[in-house]
């Protein structure tokens, strides 16, 4: 019978690039930037490094469709390099990839690498991505903003949430993440806002403004993984170890049945159920001590906290007015700025959330250090649209927890 993965992986080491409008750097030049601190970090040497992973989301715009170029730019010693994508969730995907040959025996150490160059394209937004009678049917007449906006109408209609009062929420989210990023040295957007302003921000789809909308950046990040024997015997100390992941895709309910009402993420809420379970956590709201959601819209972030069952459904609204997920709150949410303001290199993503929580828990996050060290951190990796999408959830805490 299957056990899982808790705590039978360790985290070895991370990086991160600088992330922004990266145009004088190629994406082979970003991901050397993020291993060169990971390796660093690990303190071991790269002949240890038994296989490799790359996430890329958008591959057609920089390093194409095989994980040579990976091999390549680090110069890796002729082992099995593997590209992984799953939308925006293509990051976690390549830690999962390291963590479950880890886990199974297969590697002593593996290393995970997301990596986007979205900046070339010369243009804002993502490139349209039309591959497949799916994305054909569903996505050719819509746009990420467009669809998440569904979201925010039709969460207001099955809560009875007032639209004004939705739209503070969102713009608290918004106000939040930028003043977590602004004690970033690494995100993309440290400038501080005020409500008004977000207030009164161009529309880009209703209720979305766009201070409500992630930036769209460049950037790489890097996990090198073991066991916690092997990182014992490295002389690693107050391990930080994989307590649960998990990952659901879209069946075609949402899209296709009227049972789904377009208020929430069902595979966030399958995602959830199952690694608290592989976690072996029963009340998330009182033991999980820091949070990093897909927070692509503003309102993504609100649905998710209820989607993985933090916030009670329709209540989310009052927890963030609150500051419950405040940097200073009960439980920090998006603490180094999030996909809003620390940035969205599609590739990166996922791994820049769990380099959060690892750097939190080590009491290396700088001014954005939580006072009380988190014991346990969740990152929440959602790609696609609410109708068809994969969610991705990684929960690490710290070794004996």
């Amino acid at each position: 019978m299957a056990t899982g993965i808790k705590d039978k992986v360790a985290i070895l080491g991370m990086g991160c690039s600088n992330f922004g409008e990266r145009w004088n750097d190629n994406a082979e030049d970003l991901m050397v930037e993020a291993f060169v601190e990971a390796i660093d970090d690990a303190g071991i040497e790269k002949d240890q490094i038994d296989a490799a992973w790359l996430g890329t989301g958008i591959e057609e715009q920089h390093v194409g469709k095989s994980a040579v170029p990976l091999s390549m730019a680090l110069r890796l010693p002729y082992i099995p390099v593997t590209r992984v994508e799953n939308y925006c969730a293509s990051g976690s995907e390549s830690f999962r990839g390291a963590v479950y040959a880890v886990a199974s025996g297969a590697c002593d150490i593996a290393l995970a690498m997301g990596v986007e160059k979205l900046k070339d394209t010369g243009y804002g937004g993502l490139p349209q991505r039309n591959r497949g009678s799916v994305n054909d049917m569903l996505w050719a007449n819509t746009s990420a903003p467009g669809s998440f906006a569904q979201l925010a109408t039709a969460y207001t209609a099955k809560f009875g949430v007032d639209a004004k009062d939705l739209k503070r929420a969102m713009a608290h989210i918004s106000i939040k993440s930028h003043d977590n990023g602004s004690k970033n040295p690494k995100a993309h957007l440290r400038n501080k806002i005020t409500e008004d302003k977000v207030m009164n921000a161009p529309m880009i789809a209703d209720p979305l403004g766009l201070f409500d909308c992630c930036g769209v950046s460049d950037g790489a990040a890097c996990a090198i993984v073991t066991t916690p024997e092997i990182a014992k015997s490295l002389g690693k100390k107050d391990l930080v170890t994989i307590k649960a992941m998990q990952l659901a895709g879209s069946n075609g309910t949402e899209a296709q049945h009227n049972s789904w009402d377009g208020s929430y993420f069902a595979t966030t809420r399958h995602a959830a159920a199952r690694a608290y379970k592989e976690a072996g956590i029963d009340n998330p709201r009182k033991q999980i001590s820091l949070f990093d959601v897909h927070d692509c819209f503003s309102i993504t972030e609100l649905v998710t906290m209820e989607d993985l069952y933090i916030s009670e459904e329709g209540r989310a609204v009052n927890d963030i007015m609150d500051g419950f997920f405040d940097a200073d709150g009960e439980i920090p949410c998006q603490i180094d700025g999030g996909l809003k303001c620390f940035g969205h290199p599609i590739g990166a993503s996922g791994l820049r959330m769990i380099y959060e929580m690892y750097l939190q828990m080590n009491g290396r996050a700088g001014d954005r250090q939580r006072s009380n060290e988190p014991t346990i951190g969740m990152a929440h990796n959602l790609g696609g649209f609410p109708a068809q999408n994969i969610c991705s959830l990684t929960i690490v805490g710290k070794d004996g927890v």
